[in-house]
């Protein structure tokens, strides 16, 4: 027999108030630029207070003085793939606030050479940036996102994967062999992760970008861009506000039973 359940006040939808960030804090990581940047504009336009770290510190205090326009943008410059740095980082997150909505663990390097001559310290950078710091940091800010959780409203952490994770690139000439292994692993830590900190109401999901303009896609477009827009169904790269819209997705009540999924933003480019 099928019960029929009457909604309550509480299942009304609410567009108006679905992607309202307001209140919210959010921690964007490699936020002075490209993505991340785009992340955290679009969080400041949705009513968060946004925190972003990046290796620079000149350029994230600029850039947070910037952004600071759309609303209160701070600077906590760290290198996160330095094990010091990144407790630094956490200290002081840590001072400022007694809780953490948003993790946004953005910051992540490429390295491309031949396969016969790939660096070894090219390899280990890229792996101990893009995965083994991203799971320390989400690790040691866990204590912030579990005071902020709860059942109907839950912490966030959002992952930045790659297309290339999930599909091997063959657009560009130069291999990238540990940034494609990096991403896949972003993407599978967290649907593991997914499933660890569910119980403390947190989440974690990932974003796997195609191109967009960035620092780090700067030379290849500039070289290979009529290359990646045929290899695009869409025949197109990226555009900001196509970036901060998932992010806010994920991040806003909208969101929020969405938990272990990996979402493509990359104009079809990995099912072509």
């Amino acid at each position: 027999m099928t019960h029929y359940v009457t909604p309550d006040a509480h299942d009304t939808i609410n567009v108006a108030s679905l992607f309202n960030l307001t209140g919210k804090i959010a921690l964007v990581t490699g936020g002075s630029r490209g993505i991340g940047k785009m992340i955290a504009e679009g969080y400041l336009q949705a009513g968060a207070t946004v925190y972003i770290s990046s290796r620079k510190a000149a350029v994230c205090d600029q850039v947070a003085t910037e952004l600071s326009a759309a609303g209160p943008c701070h600077s906590l410059p760290a290198d996160v793939a330095d094990d010091n740095d990144r407790a630094r980082l956490v200290a002081e997150l840590g001072e400022r606030t007694d809780r953490l909505d948003i993790l946004v663990n953005n910051a992540g390097a490429a390295w491309g050479a031949d396969y016969s001559d790939f660096p070894a310290s090219g390899f280990r950078k890229v792996l101990e940036l893009n995965v083994t710091a991203l799971f320390f940091l989400t690790r040691d800010l866990t204590p912030l996102l579990a005071t902020a959780a709860s059942p109907d409203d839950p912490a966030r952490v959002i992952n930045i994967g790659s297309m290339d994770g999930i599909k091997v690139p063959t657009v560009l000439e130069t291999g990238t062999f540990p940034y494609s292994a990096s991403k896949a692993a972003v993407h599978h830590m967290t649907r593991t992760l997914a499933v660890e900190l569910a119980p403390r109401d947190i989440t974690v999901n990932a974003i796997a970008p195609g191109f967009f303009e960035s620092k780090m896609t700067e030379a290849s477009l500039e070289r290979y861009r009529d290359n990646i827009e045929q290899n695009c169904p869409l025949g197109r790269i990226g555009r900001p506000e196509e970036m901060a819209g998932v992010a806010i997705y994920l991040a806003s009540r909208a969101g929020a039973y969405t938990n272990g999924a990996v979402i493509p933003v990359d104009g079809g480019t990995c099912v072509a």
